[in-house]
């Protein structure tokens, strides 16, 4: 079995997906096609040794596959999800522990702001400090246009996908100090927004912005501020969220003609997370399959 570290061709890296059922919220047992979160794969090096981390949205797709990165490169883990993902959590939280590290998960709504304040807490109290906050997770679902777009769909995904990112920063940062790092989830759709995803890509974008002012607030803290932008990657929230018909052809329309595992966006994550990127602040790393970005 190769690891990251092992050259391939990264156009037939994996099979395109194929149909699936749409389920919302989406589980990780509803793909048909089984995402890769590293399992098999990603080998660590001790670039986050005894750090503390807190990933929104980690018990599937991108976060989950962070959150192994993450703990085998020597890091304790806090995971938050919807209190009915309990069995994706436990899953990510087995690999966290596989690694040797420390796993915690805190179900929940980041809709709501007591809780995001109480999460950021209780990630404190039970892994002794707070060193870095990935702010992933994200709502979508697609609409014909914005005559479809309900006012409570436009709340839930603001809310989510912004206002969640707002209320955790502000109760993370007292507890980080110089070095410390927070990683946001944003998306191609910040820069190529499709109308089926109108107010999703709002949110993606405000996240971009809110990455670079906040980064110049806490510079003379030494805490530093970055985003990923992934495109096209095969989670649950794709078929959960996406029309079947879209979602056979999921990621055929990038440069290199397929979707993205979440192992693939996780180190990016890992990269910004750790010293190597010291001298990188308020800036955003494209995840996309060569889709090009202003």
């Amino acid at each position: 079995m190769t690891d990251q570290f092992t050259p391939q061709d990264p156009s037939d890296a994996t099979a395109r997906p194929g149909p699936e059922q749409q389920v919302h919220p989406g589980s990780e047992s509803d793909l048909e096609t089984p995402a890769d979160h590293g399992e098999q794969s990603y080998r660590g090096t001790d670039r986050l040794a005894g750090r503390r981390a807190l990933i929104t949205g980690g018990d599937s797709g991108i976060g989950r596959a962070t959150a192994l990165a993450f703990a085998r490169e020597g890091a304790d883990v806090a995971i938050s999800h919807l209190p009915e993902e309990q069995d994706d959590a436990d899953a990510t939280l087995r690999l966290v522990r596989e690694a040797g590290r420390t796993g915690v998960s805190f179900p929940g709504d980041v809709r709501d702001e007591q809780y995001c304040s109480d999460l950021v807490q209780q990630t404190v109290d039970q892994l002794g400090g707070l060193d870095v906050l990935v702010n992933n997770a994200a709502y979508q679902m697609t609409q014909s246009g914005i005559a479809d777009i309900t006012t409570e769909q436009f709340d839930r995904v603001l809310k989510t996908n912004l206002y969640a990112m707002f209320w955790l920063c502000k109760a993370a940062i007292p507890h980080m100090g110089p070095g410390a790092s927070i990683i946001n989830t944003s998306s191609v759709q910040a820069y190529q927004p499709t109308p089926a995803l109108l107010d999703y890509a709002t949110t993606k974008a405000g996240i971009v912005n809110f990455t670079r002012g906040l980064a110049q607030e806490l510079a003379p803290r030494g805490i530093r501020v970055n985003t990923v932008a992934p495109g096209p990657i095969w989670t649950p929230l794709i078929p959960s969220t996406m029309p079947p018909e879209q979602v056979e052809d999921f990621g055929a329309d990038t440069p290199l003609g397929r979707a993205g595992q979440p192992i693939e966006v996780a180190h990016a994550f890992v990269f910004l997370a750790s010293a190597e990127a010291s001298y990188i602040t308020g800036e955003r790393i494209g995840v996309h399959g060569g889709m090009p970005l202003p």
